[in-house]
């Protein structure tokens, strides 16, 4: 049975990106392998500052990922910080890691470009963490977004450093990325992103999914006016809700006119509020349970721990830490 590993950051509410472009993902692999699914709340502490509102935001991405379907019977669900091993592999990894492998990695390349003040050290080593929660539980795949295809490329690139310098241990990952949902849009038209303010949240009571549906960018073309399928936001987002009949019915009449960007919006709204009904409702129920949530955390925390220990003991007899 293959392996498979996934982490996600409590940096924000979920939103359709992160569902199109990993959450569901994440819940469908669980019929296809042994998951490790992680919260990256190590990861976190580059943006959150503020100790009350991490512990929030991990407590809310653990309920999110259980009422979309995460079976703690099938996978092993677990905070990041609660696999201290994690901080000693990452040191031994950055003693084998150059630093031009890390000069190229995009976040550090982007800090630079936009000549952020004062990036931190954390920031530059962030690829080597991220490379420490992949191999340490040595998985077969790795689902990510795109922008994301980096980080696993960059954890192959330290496995092949740590498998040369002290013999064979780490086995080399593959991503998987569903080139469909690469790159979803948000409301504006970019990358649908917490740091652009143009999310739809999956969560959101259904007064305030409207409002962010109904706020997506269009231009001025009137209901009879045709439009193109291939730029249409609305359409976009709305055809992963389709089948594929569906799909093609509605690309004709965007294509000949006689559909309006207030109607596309609307059958949004609906399908977004039909699809993830159970999920909403379930989301209700385990803000009522969150010892249940934190029990989960618990279980998933001895089994991730257990395939943690045998790696480190590994790793620390190749590298003649353990007399």
């Amino acid at each position: 049975m293959k392996r498979i590993l996934s982490g996600m950051q409590p940096s924000g509410k979920p939103h359709l990106g992160n569902y199109l472009g990993a959450m569901r993902q994440h819940v469908a692999m669980q019929e296809q392998g042994e998951c490790y699914y992680f919260v990256a709340n190590y990861h976190a502490l580059t943006t959150v500052r503020d100790g009350a509102r991490l512990k929030s935001l991990t407590l809310e991405l653990v309920m999110d990922y259980l009422a979309l379907g995460i079976d703690p019977t099938k996978t092993t669900f677990f905070l990041q910080s609660d696999v201290p091993s994690l901080t000693e592999l990452t040191w031994i990894f950055s003693t084998i890691t150059p630093m031009g492998l890390l000069e190229r990695a995009h976040a550090w390349k982007d800090a630079q470009a936009k000549k952020k003040k004062d990036p931190t050290a954390g920031l530059f080593i962030y690829p080597v963490l991220m490379a420490c929660d992949i191999l340490m539980y040595k998985p077969n795949l790795v689902p990510v977004g795109k922008d994301q295809k980096q980080h696993v490329e960059i954890a192959r690139d330290i496995a092949s450093y740590f498998n040369n310098t002290y013999g064979d241990t780490f086995p080399m990952p593959e991503p998987v990325i569903h080139e469909e949902t690469a790159v979803v849009p948000g409301t504006d038209g970019q990358k649908m992103s917490k740091s652009y303010g143009n999310t739809i949240e999956i969560f959101a009571p259904a007064d305030e999914l409207k409002k962010q549906i109904f706020s997506i960018k269009t231009d001025s073309a009137g209901v009879d006016d045709p439009k193109d399928p291939n730029t249409c936001i609305p359409f976009l987002l709305l055809k992963h809700f389709l089948n594929k009949e569906e799909g093609k019915e509605a690309e004709l009449r965007l294509q000949t006119g006689g559909v309006g960007y207030a109607e596309l919006k609307k059958n949004l709204f609906e399908k977004m509020l039909a699809h993830f009904a159970e999920a909403r409702d379930k989301r209700l129920e385990l803000e009522k349970k969150k010892d249940y949530c934190v029990g989960v955390l618990e279980e998933g925390k001895r089994r991730a721990n257990a395939l943690a220990q045998a790696t480190m003991e590994e790793v620390r007899e190749k590298t003649g830490l353990t007399l």
